[in-house]
């Protein structure tokens, strides 16, 4: 039974959790992986480099935006992310699924771009705004400014909620891996992804 891989992608506020969902979800998923974005951004503590992100200057992402190397890209909080077309079409074809994590911006950049493939779109909500005020101070890698141009910029994401497919709350972090990997796993298995040889039946 041949497919195509399924994109799922996931957007949320900054500090709701949605990268160590899709790590998580990576590790405890069989054929799936985790698309990684550029950015112009500086790494985080303990984050590497083409592990998290391809940490790249704002001169080489203009260059890509240039050459048309990317299926979506968006400035958010004064930095550039964006998704390779090439590092789509080496998984994608092969049936690899693919998760990825990015902004409201690019969601909506790739809702348009992928409307003829399998794609899911996953908002990820914290508890409350003021847990997730706690989380990015806990983050310890913002200032105080910082964090509160993500917290505007946070109420300003969460009116795009109801242009997802599904709506997942990261109370618990467990709780939560465990709700997407069975919406991974319920998406895998729908009828109209597969593709049966005529002589199967």
């Amino acid at each position: 039974m041949a497919k195509k891989g399924i994109f799922f992608i996931l957007s949320a506020p900054s500090g709701s959790g949605k990268t160590t969902l899709c790590k998580r979800a990576v590790e405890e998923i069989e054929g799936l992986k985790h698309s990684v974005s550029y950015t112009t951004r500086m790494p985080r503590p303990r984050e590497r480099d083409k592990i998290d992100y391809y940490f790249i200057s704002e001169k080489e992402f203009q260059k890509k935006i240039k050459k048309g190397e990317f299926i979506e890209w968006a400035k958010v909080h004064n930095n550039y992310y964006g998704t390779s077309i090439k590092i789509i079409k080496e998984n994608i074809d092969k049936g690899i699924d693919l998760i990825l994590d990015i902004d409201v911006q690019g969601a909506e950049q790739l809702k348009k771009q992928l409307k003829d493939r399998d794609a899911i779109f996953i908002f990820i909500l914290p508890p409350s705004l003021g847990t997730l005020r706690t989380r990015l101070k806990e983050r310890a890698s913002d200032s105080e400014g910082e964090i509160l141009k993500r917290m505007i910029d946070a109420d300003k994401e969460l009116s795009f909620y109801d242009k997802y497919d599904y709506i997942l709350v990261n109370r618990d972090l467990d709780d939560a891996t465990h709700r997407l990997k069975s919406i991974i796993i319920a998406e895998r298995l729908k009828t109209r992804r597969f593709i049966f040889p005529s002589d199967f039946f």
